[in-house]
């Protein structure tokens, strides 16, 4: 293990500088990564944007390929997004809604999420039903099934790994029981793909959305997104489907393409697409399994050691956590940490009240520090942020 960390950590050149402990934020990119973004970008400032496009016809069909290989789903069935909330959104587009309609979700779900379902309350009158935790913590999949059982769901959408917590939800449990009802399940990824392997097929959901930039250690401004055959023979297309999605075939009829690249634009920055295609590939060479266990166990350690400082409250739950690490710290505000720690070489972010608002109102916080380590991180770089928090604290 120490010749093959010694490797990871070679081929990731923010190691040199920083102790990175924000992979939930945004993880260090590797070597590959980064040469096929800059080698694109080199291709289009020689040769031109749509010529280099061309160029690279056969690489950027690969993408497709390799994000499919991550959830265990056919290209097909893959849609490339800005981002998993573009993802999300053009899920979400695809149902038309009405007044009464319910959508379900959890307590956790990412905040962007939350304010778009409040919106869709103000704006159509559907109703946002938050369903029950369990006493651990994460959703209650039975209290679902009695929610879709008496009241007209439209939808369930549940954050797989919540922002602010290193909660890991059941959502395997609540795709079972949508599709045991007959529910469209959409699902949020972001925060799992890269640290938790995924089988779209065992999860039993319509929609999936992720975000290349964390644990899968891809570049900003760009994500994915998985369809379900299922949802593609409902006809389902984004509310603005475009030519990329659809072609004009008469003054008044357009035809749908017969895959998820309905769900896509026309125009992509090719060079992150296929920095997107290189963290798939360098994630499947590593082994998820591999990557998400070990970060798994730096992230225990961490709540381990920072559970001994005085002052210090973890606020993980849930029956099984991942490597998202918060701590509440009394009488510090969690931003003003970050910025110690920054000063130090290490990095980490805050989570705030409103960022998780029902679940910090359960948990008696206004901030939380948010620490997470990946797989390329060392037992002494955890050891380093715990003697730097002791530091601060004392």
């Amino acid at each position: 293990m120490l010749e093959t960390l010694a490797r990871w950590r070679a081929e990731t050149p923010g190691c040199q500088h920083r102790n990175h402990l924000n992979n939930a934020g945004a993880a260090l990119m590797p070597t590959p990564v980064i040469d096929a973004i800059t080698a694109h970008i080199r291709l289009e400032s020689e040769i031109g944007g749509y010529e280099a496009e061309n160029a690279r016809e056969r690489e950027i069909a690969c993408v497709y390929e390799e994000i499919a290989g991550l959830v265990a789903a056919a290209p097909r069935n893959m849609a490339v997004v800005a981002n998993a909330t573009a993802g999300f959104v053009q899920s979400m587009s695809a149902f038309d809604f009405a007044p009464g309609d319910v959508i379900v979700t959890s307590r956790c779900d990412y905040t962007s999420y939350q304010i778009h379902f409040l919106a869709l309350a103000k704006r159509l009158g559907v109703v946002v039903h938050h369903a029950p935790d369990l006493p651990e913590g994460g959703i209650d999949a039975n209290a679902v099934r009695d929610v879709l059982r008496r009241e007209r769901v439209r939808l369930v959408h549940v954050s797989w790994v919540p922002t602010n917590s290193g909660l890991v939800q059941d959502v395997r449990a609540v795709g079972a029981v949508c599709e045991e009802e007959g529910v469209p399940f959409l699902l949020d990824a972001c925060q799992a793909v890269g640290q938790i392997p995924i089988d779209v097929a065992r999860l039993s959901c319509d929609y999936l959305s992720v975000t290349a930039r964390k644990f899968l250690r891809g570049p900003r401004g760009i994500g994915f997104m998985y369809v379900s055959d299922r949802a593609l023979s409902r006809g389902d297309y984004p509310l603005f489907v475009d030519m990329r999605g659809a072609r004009w075939v008469d003054a008044g009829r357009f035809e749908l393409v017969d895959s998820a690249q309905r769900f896509e634009d026309w125009e992509f920055p090719w060079a992150l697409v296929l920095g997107l295609g290189a963290a798939a590939r360098y994630a499947r060479g590593v082994g998820v399994d591999l990557a998400g266990s070990r970060a798994a166990v730096l992230a225990a350690m961490l709540r381990r050691e920072l559970a001994t400082i005085d002052g210090v409250r973890v606020l993980d739950r849930g029956r099984e956590q991942c490597a998202i690490v918060t701590i509440d710290v009394r009488g510090r505000d969690a931003s003003e940490l970050v910025t110690a720690l920054a000063e130090r070489g290490i990095n980490t972010t805050a989570s705030l009240r409103w960022y998780g608002l029902l679940d910090f109102a359960d948990k008696g916080t206004t901030s939380a520090l948010r620490l997470s380590p990946h797989y390329y991180n060392t037992e002494e770089e955890i050891a380093q942020v715990v003697s730097a928090l002791r530091e601060l604290l004392d």
